[in-house]
């Protein structure tokens, strides 16, 4: 008996062989389907985002000193080092500050945000505004004062100038963004290391959650100190860091709602050099994708303690040799390895 080997079909339909490959293929186009929606929405999602932020983030089109005052490019490539500035005041002095000229734009929060090349950890380092520092054209003088003698660049000329290394970004945030901030977290659980009060609020010593306006009160609050802005600076590190360890989490990077309120919400705060835009920030966001607040390090640049100026400030006295060793540290990459030498660094 002679067998066909043509396909067997059942009831005169379609060759089963035939279905098959039909079926496998509608199954495979229904996958090419799905994963191209989810892209799109994906691709509409941060586009919106990110002109949420370009548009709203004011910028700072002048940020950097003439290029011939900078130093040269750091040796360890891909490390990133940002100026992160907070100010009671950012609005419309912002456009003063960065001119160049003489500002009244406050800053009262002033931190260095090294990113290694490697993006395995965050290092922020707080500088005390009243650190007795050479300005350039200037003299000694308070860091603070840099920005009321040359605006934002003469700052970052200052700070470049003592480091050696250069800033690749410069951000102000409005303390008002910090409340805003907190509220789009849905609060922020902060674990506060001196107890005080100020005019609305009492901060118990140990955890709390805060709202925006209790975030607001706490990293501004500096009287209530006998160490005024020692303490400050401290609590503006435990914020951050609280900040962070919300913001870094599970919960909150796979919840595109949050996201979007977030950046929504702060960018009108925000003002940031003009090459610091969405696509950059997205980059830095992907590259720190492990990153989790336990990889994330606070400390303030050492000093000497309080003393006078020649003129009766009261200032506070620099630490050549601990700059000497920090600008070796930035310079190559190896902040992380200085840190865990000197002790310097504390663990909010």
């Amino acid at each position: 008996m002679a067998f066909d080997t043509e396909q067997q079909t059942v009831g005169g339909g379609e060759p089963q062989n035939n279905r098959k490959r039909h079926t496998g293929r509608n199954v495979l186009l229904g996958f090419v389907a799905f994963f191209l929606v989810a892209a799109s929405v994906a691709g509409v999602f941060a586009y919106n985002l990110a002109h949420s932020f370009d548009s709203k983030a004011q910028k700072i089109d002048n940020a950097f000193p003439e290029e011939s005052t900078r130093p040269e490019a750091a040796e360890a490539k891909g490390a990133t080092n940002m100026l992160l500035l907070g100010s009671d005041s950012r609005a419309a002095s912002v456009d003063d500050a960065a001119a160049g000229g003489p500002s009244d734009q406050r800053s009262d929060a002033m931190m260095w945000v090294h990113i290694p090349a490697d993006r395995k950890g965050i290092y922020i380092m707080s500088i005390m505004r009243d650190t007795w520092v050479d300005i350039p054209g200037h003299g000694e003088s308070k860091m603070n004062s840099a920005m009321a003698y040359g605006g934002i660049p003469l700052t970052v000329q200052t700070l470049e100038g003592m480091f050696d290394t250069r800033l690749d970004n410069v951000a102000i945030i409005d303390f008002e963004g910090f409340k805003a901030m907190t509220d789009a977290l849905g609060g922020v659980e902060v674990n506060v290391p001196v107890a005080f009060n100020t005019k609305q609020f009492s901060f118990p010593a140990g955890k709390q959650q805060l709202t925006g306006e209790q975030a607001l009160a706490f990293v501004r609050e500096r009287k209530a100190f006998n160490d005024g802005d020692y303490q400050r600076v401290k609590n503006q590190q435990v914020f951050l860091k609280a900040i962070l360890s919300r913001f870094l989490t599970a919960e909150t990077l796979t919840n595109p709602g949050t996201i979007s309120k977030l950046v929504d919400t702060v960018s009108p705060y925000v003002s940031v050099d003009s090459s610091l835009d969405a696509g950059k920030a997205a980059g830095l966001a992907v590259g720190l994708r492990d990153v989790r607040a336990s990889d994330v390090t606070s400390f303030t640049l050492p000093t000497r303690g309080i003393g006078t100026s020649s003129d009766g400030q009261s200032i506070v006295l620099r630490d050549d040799a601990a700059i000497a060793e920090i600008r070796d540290a930035l310079k190559n990459d190896t902040l992380g390895a200085y840190l865990q030498k000197s002790g310097a660094a504390s663990k909010p």
